[in-house]
């Protein structure tokens, strides 16, 4: 695969070029970085011309976040929270099978519509549902860990 692909990471890693490209740009960005006011870059083009591009703190930590995927050699896929989903799709995104995440379904655990004889699923449903689940384990585990140290296991 050349090193300047211009498809996504959402099926394949990133390539040692653009992990290191990635790193860089995550540097830079890092050090200019306020939390509450706006981050100015200004972008060089190999033309010779400049432009001065403004980040709102939201979309700096957002393009961060995406910089750190790949500066770590990781795929990854960007889902907008409108999108409705297939039930591989959502079932990809939770990390189960598909059969599992149709029993989901069918117990009402995730909220769905039918296209056709097709399940659809909105993300924004099937994020709701991955929040409370993963707020769950934690509970869950900060519970086991508690009672472990109680116990004197730790």
């Amino acid at each position: 695969m050349p090193a300047y692909a211009h498809d996504d990471f959402s099926d394949r890693m990133p390539t040692e070029i653009e992990v290191e490209s990635a790193e860089q740009l995550r540097k830079i960005l890092v050090s200019g970085i306020d939390s509450n006011a706006p981050t100015k870059l200004n972008l060089a083009f190999q033309k010779g011309e400049m432009a001065e591009v403004t980040l709102t703190p939201s979309l700096a930590y957002t393009f961060l976040e995406i910089l750190r995927y790949v500066s770590s050699g990781k795929g990854f896929k960007i889902i907008p929270v409108g999108a409705e989903l297939t039930t591989q799709q959502a079932a990809d995104h939770l990390n189960v099978s598909r059969p599992f995440l149709i029993k989901l379904l069918e117990s009402g655990d995730i909220p769905f519509s039918n296209v056709g004889r097709h399940r659809r699923i909105k993300a924004k449903d099937l994020f709701a549902y991955k929040a409370e689940r993963d707020r769950m384990r934690q509970d869950s585990l900060s519970e086991m860990a508690k009672l472990d140290a109680e116990k004197g296991y730790i």
